[in-house]
């Protein structure tokens, strides 16, 4: 139930100690509380008139009101930690998500990794304020309030002792068994999520094909999996805290029984039989404050489990290798280089390109294109081979002076939820109005902009003003045309998902930006290889062919075949 990251944070020895003081000071309250009221009643039942009980009805009042602010100070204290704590933990994981790159999120699924950071890091937040302050007290607070109940009645003292280990024991065993339904529904959650996800971007094309009543059904299933896995966990974290209240409220009545027989035989004064019996449920509370709040420690422990997954997963280590920026002269080779993917070989390629050219990567789909791409931009590591960038050797790309000269544009942009200015220039922020003005020319935003309420200053992204692909394509490209250093230009299939329409009108704005940089151009789609200067054509990971559009049309190989599967033996 507590997961050792916990006691890994930031400061968590100090607060432990603090919430230690905070406990014991609570538990001395708890006890001049009881004090205090039995004492008032044990005197008004001997005969004493209510005036006389003035002064303690206060210290009752002001030990009552202690015992509270403890709490409240317990609860503040720990609502800033575990929101500071929180942040933290978002901020490692968006800079872990954006440090691994595309491969963390097709591993993970885009729907569960949203989850994760929103949803997830709030389990998170209210997992670290549960399990610190209710396992503190549980630990603390119930040992003092035991051992006044001793001095006070050794027989009920031992009554109490011994059914706290076989209400612990009850715990483990239920506790058990809804941790084994709490990972299914947190499965059954990632799997929805993924799924309502993956939907959602292909609605278009489910509608396209007749399929969004049937992936409708699909998704029903789904969400009505994760409805019975929440209902089961609930039956069972309902189930021990019904029995958890049913074996204290029934430990406390087994004391009051003998106290009350023992009252009738004169074998126990009225004042130490009281405090015994106000002590006694507060003895079972911090035991009981665990139990209903067990269901969302383990929601935040299994949330915090997949975080740490994420922030633990294996990544490149940086090279601080000075390399310089790329020119006309600028090298690059590969070397019999190897890359795994998913415990697979991927890729097994020997590549070498000089200066400024337009590289076009075509193949089938599954064929390496993307993990190309993937382990020029230093988000996949090499398993072997040699790289030389510059006549510089590096064992992988992930060098930051490498990454510092790279524009990657992917299938989908991200837009975000800013001005369209602000996206435009996001990698850019110095730009100049000027500059992003002739931006938008260039990659064909001008109608956009005359259409939006505020131009440049409108919202877009996220629940603000809607885009279409090809207008978050121009974007992407805007930002690329404002970035005058980055020399080198990487593209995953970026029009895969446009209607040939917008992607050629777009293709008119992106060849000029090509212009003296290098650039690597993954698609299916054949008619971007007339204008690439060079052509890889990658089949299960190697590169079967390279060359010219003419070349490889001539020779009438791989390439050949590949158009005739592609586009139809006639156009071939």
């Amino acid at each position: 139930m507590i997961d050792k990251a916990v006691l890994d944070l930031p400061n968590s020895k100090k607060i432990m100690g603090v919430l230690a003081g905070l406990a014991i000071l609570q538990a001395l309250f708890i006890i001049g509380q009881a004090y205090t009221l039995a004492s008032v009643i044990t005197h008004l039942w001997s005969g004493e008139k209510i005036s006389v009980q003035f002064w303690r009805i206060l210290l009752f009042f002001i030990v009552f009101a202690a015992r509270h602010a403890i709490t409240f100070l317990r609860d503040q204290l720990l609502d800033n930690y575990a929101a500071q704590q929180s942040a933290d933990l978002r901020r490692q994981l968006l800079d872990k998500i954006f440090y691994l790159g595309p491969k963390i999120v097709q591993k993970e699924g885009s729907g569960n990794m949203i989850t994760m950071t929103l949803d997830g890091i709030k389990q998170v937040e209210n997992y670290i304020h549960l399990i610190f302050s209710k396992i503190m007290n549980m630990l603390i607070t119930s040992w003092p309030i035991l051992a006044v109940v001793f001095y006070l009645d050794v027989q009920s003292g031992i009554t109490l002792l011994l059914i706290y280990p076989l209400i612990i024991i009850f715990m483990i065993v239920l506790g058990y068994a809804a941790q084994s339904k709490a990972d299914k529904q947190y499965k059954a959650f990632q799997l929805l999520s993924n799924h309502f996800i993956d939907a959602l971007r292909g609605i278009d094309t489910l509608k396209m094909f007749g399929l969004s009543k049937r992936y409708g059904k699909s998704i029903y299933r789904t969400s009505e999996d994760f409805r019975k896995t929440t209902m089961s966990t609930l039956r069972i974290g309902i189930l021990s805290t019904f029995a958890l209240d049913f074996f204290t409220t029934l430990a406390v009545a087994i004391v009051a029984v003998f106290l009350g027989l023992r009252l009738i035989n004169s074998g126990i004064n009225l004042f130490p039989a009281l405090m015994v019996l106000i002590l006694a449920p507060e003895y079972f509370l911090p035991l009981r404050e665990f139990a209903s709040d067990y269901h969302a420690t383990l929601d935040g422990k299994n949330a915090l489990t997949a975080i740490n997954q994420v922030l633990t997963a294996v990544e490149i280590e940086p090279e601080k290798i000075p390399i310089s920026n790329w020119n006309q002269d600028s090298s690059l080779s590969l070397q019999e280089v190897e890359v795994s993917y998913e415990q697979k070989k991927a890729l097994q390629i020997d590549l070498t390109v000089q200066g400024f050219q337009k590289i076009g990567i075509i193949g089938l789909s599954g064929s390496g294109k993307s993990t190309l791409i993937n382990t020029l931009s230093g988000f996949l590591q090499t398993d072997k081979g040699q790289i030389e960038v510059n006549d510089q050797n590096i064992s992988h790309f992930a060098v930051p002076r490498w990454q510092q000269q790279l524009i990657y544009i992917p299938q989908n942009p991200y837009v975000f939820q800013l001005s369209l200015r602000e996206n435009i220039a996001f990698y850019t922020p110095q730009a100049s109005q000027a500059d992003i003005l002739q931006a938008i020319d260039v990659a064909g935003l001008t109608e956009l902009v005359a259409e939006l309420p505020q131009g440049l200053d409108t919202q877009i992204g996220g629940g603000a003003r809607p885009l279409s692909g090809g207008q978050a394509q121009r974007i992407a490209l805007a930002r690329a045309f404002l970035d005058k250093d980055r020399k080198i230009l990487l593209f995953d299939e970026p029009t895969a998902h446009l209607d040939i329409e917008t992607e050629v009108e777009l293709k008119e704005k992106m060849l000029p930006l090509m212009e003296n940089h290098l650039v690597f151009f993954a698609t299916h789609r054949l008619h971007w290889m007339h204008q690439m200067d060079k052509i890889l054509v990658i089949d299960h990971g190697r590169i079967v062919e390279n060359g010219t559009f003419a070349e490889l049309t001539a020779k009438k190989g791989y390439f050949y075949q590949l158009t005739e599967k592609l586009r139809g033996k006639q156009d071939a």
